[in-house]
């Protein structure tokens, strides 16, 4: 991997993590598009603990309270009723689906998931669901004719089905053209969330997920003489700073805006990625070798 590569696909990433139109998606394509090697799951893994890294950062006060309030409640049977030491909890539940499916998966993930007809059906059918969902969280908040305004569920109202449910959703995300974002964030307007509530616990949800895989596939990336270690890096540095970015944007975005913009972009570039599959001009497997 060359360093211009590595810029690209670091800002590719960035951009996209928090967005959802799938990262992983936008990494595979990025790579099939200019003619380049996959990146590779690996390569994905690692860059993500950068863009967590700004997760970390932008959330740090929520993420210290969480901390602070769980690791009391082991001990102290009075913190056990506090919000922030049961969201702890919480997010520990809403981790174990995708890691059971993460190491079960493994070489599904890495391999046949990577087709990139698999990451065009993705696209469109998790964008059309997300469409019906921000459509619903719409109708709730703005009521109708015959109908007033509902309320919407707050962080606050999260409990372990909800969280389960979550967590379900985000292990979808193991399959590139779902995204992690996307995924989490419909599931939560589909519970009946407010839309800065479902984002917010999607993306405190993802935190010890990504960091865990960024971490498992690290050490096999340390075994191996195929990584280009100085490109990885500032690939990881970018995805860091462009990631900090889009989340204080996206966050103020979804307050007032609707989702529909990342629907149609999601179902265009599905739909184009099938017909240039179709037409020969794109191998569903473009640029899977390892380089």
């Amino acid at each position: 991997m060359s360093w211009f590569e590595s810029l690209v696909l670091g800002l590719v990433q960035g951009l996209t993590e928090f967005l959802p139109v799938s990262s992983s998606a936008h990494l595979r394509l990025t790579a099939a598009f200019s003619g380049w090697h996959d990146p590779g799951a690996a390569f994905t893994a690692i860059t993500q603990i950068g863009t967590e890294a700004a997760v970390l950062i932008y959330f740090r006060k929520d993420i210290g309270r969480i901390i602070s309030a769980w690791t009391r409640s082991l001990t102290s049977k009075e913190m056990r009723g506090d919000p922030d030491a049961r969201m702890g909890w919480l997010v520990i539940i809403g981790s174990v689906p995708i890691g059971v499916l993460g190491l079960t998966l493994k070489d599904q993930i890495e391999g046949p998931f990577r087709d990139l007809r698999i990451t065009a059906t993705m696209l469109i059918v998790v964008g059309v669901i997300i469409g019906v969902a921000d459509r619903l969280a719409a109708r709730d908040e703005t009521g109708g004719r015959h109908r007033a305004p509902r309320r919407r569920k707050e962080l606050e109202d999260l409990g372990v089905r909800d969280g389960l449910i979550y967590g379900l959703c985000q292990a979808m995300a193991l399959i590139p053209g779902v995204s992690r974002s996307g995924a989490t964030i419909s599931g939560g307007l589909f519970m009946g969330y407010r839309r800065e509530a479902a984002a917010r616990y999607s993306f405190l949800l993802a935190v010890p997920a990504v960091l865990a895989s960024g971490l498992f596939e690290l050490k096999d990336a340390m075994e191996s003489d195929h990584v280009s270690w100085g490109p990885t890096l500032f690939a990881t540095v970018i995805a860091f700073g462009t990631g900090y970015v889009v989340i204080a944007w996206f966050m103020k975005f979804i307050s007032t805006k609707s989702f529909m913009p990342f629907v149609w972009y999601r179902i265009a570039l599905g739909v184009l990625i099938i017909a240039l599959v179709a037409a020969g001009v794109l191998s569903p497997h473009a640029a899977e070798s390892a380089g």
